[in-house]
């Protein structure tokens, strides 16, 4: 083999892998398509119909592509807290948080979801006396996220990949009355909880928490049991397998970031109005990546702004379209787009100068050479519709 052919392997696209769920998928009439390196089901029925079943009952996503990880160690607490910003050391056992891994800058490297387990560390053989935590981060990143992870943290601290383990979200008004059918005890979750629960003998780790904006649930289960509990879900009258594209629409008038779109290395959460991950200790404290840039902006503001626009017109406005100002000069972009089947008209996600990013201003916008008329609207399009239960912790 000459060192050409050689390199040539070495910058080849790794080949497309397959979810455990894969044939099931293609057996429920899914169109596959590839995402974040894996085979997924963008559609079923088609998008316009999964997504009002969502908002209407409940929808069943594969989103096993995901990096689930398990970390654990001594001063695994510390150790996270350095990198990132959320506090770490306040989250109580089966409590989960949003938060953000950040670069050294104060860039996004991922989001992600971080819960601590509770004792007897229901995913794992536990490290005895030592705190151990879950946390699920976006598919695209996952192997760039466990080498950064790996690299800062300490060798005393374990760092699994749970690839054994699939991963599913029933979202929707009826989420709840399906699982907790199946999976009794559920019901008693709130927003941003887990447990670990059994179902016909196989270990779930649950959280009613989703990417949706509706009421709803992720389920942690073996590779081996996932294809009978799909099963048993889509076998409940109030269920359907749901793809992709709805989930994306979904998202969208939640006016929830997606990463590599909406959020990237470049952007600080305080650019992308995420200052809700930056908690109180933390910004009082620092001592994160990139704290005195994201603290600065926290206190003074950013120079751009994610905000949320509606667009006159039938026709979606892009991912990619400019904003520009009044001479044509491109002064933002758009990073989310489409039509909102619940609002009924095109909604976007950009980043505009802070100056222009109060509701009600006025955006041009530019897609391929035809301008485009939008306003700044609060976010998101469609209310949460989260089950909160208990003092937050």
């Amino acid at each position: 083999m000459t060192d050409d052919t050689l390199l040539e392997d070495e910058l080849a696209p790794p080949e497309t892998l397959t979810l455990p769920l894969d044939g099931w998928h293609r057996a429920q009439g899914a169109r596959m398509v590839e995402f974040a390196g894996y085979h997924m089901p963008i559609q079923y029925e088609g998008i316009m119909a999964e997504h009002q079943w969502v908002r209407e009952a409940a929808g069943l996503f594969d989103v096993s592509h995901m990096g689930q990880l398990r970390i654990a160690g001594p001063n695994v607490v510390a150790a996270l807290e350095a990198l990132l910003p959320a506090d770490v050391a306040g989250l109580g056992e089966g409590r989960q948080r949003y938060s953000l891994l950040l670069a050294d800058d104060g860039g996004i490297l991922d989001d992600l979801m971080l819960a601590r387990l509770p004792a007897g560390d229901p995913l794992g053989d536990g490290d005895a006396g030592e705190p151990a935590f879950y946390m699920v981060v976006n598919g695209a990143t996952k192997w760039d996220d466990m080498g950064h992870l790996r690299e800062r943290l300490d060798d005393a601290i374990t760092l699994n990949l749970l690839d054994e383990r699939a991963l599913l979200a029933l979202q929707g008004p009826k989420a709840v009355d399906v699982l907790d059918r199946l999976v009794p005890g559920v019901a008693t979750l709130g927003f941003m909880q887990a447990g670990a629960f059994d179902w016909n003998g196989s270990s779930l780790w649950i959280s009613r928490s989703g990417y949706t904006g509706e009421d709803g649930f992720e389920i942690s289960v073996p590779d081996t049991a996932v294809e009978a509990l799909a099963a048993a879900l889509v076998a409940e009258p109030e269920v359907k397998p749901i793809g992709l594209g709805a989930r994306d629409s979904l998202r969208l008038e939640a006016g929830l970031p997606l990463y590599g779109h909406d959020l990237t290395p470049e952007t600080t959460p305080v650019e992308a109005d995420l200052g809700f991950a930056l908690s109180k200790r933390r910004r009082e404290e620092g001592r994160f990546p990139g704290a005195e840039r994201i603290l600065g902006e926290h206190v003074n503001g950013s120079a751009m702004k994610r905000v949320g626009l509606t667009v006159e017109g039938r026709q979606p406005v892009r991912e990619g379209a400019l904003v520009i100002d009044e001479g044509g000069a491109p002064i933002g972009r758009v990073t989310s787009g489409g039509f909102a089947p619940s609002v009924g008209e095109p909604i976007a996600m950009a980043f505009v100068p802070a100056a222009l990013a109060a509701p009600g201003t006025a955006i041009h916008l530019l897609q391929r050479g035809k301008p485009h008329a939008a306003t700044v609207v609060p976010m998101p399009f469609v209310p949460h519709r989260y089950v909160r239960k208990g003092a937050p912790k």
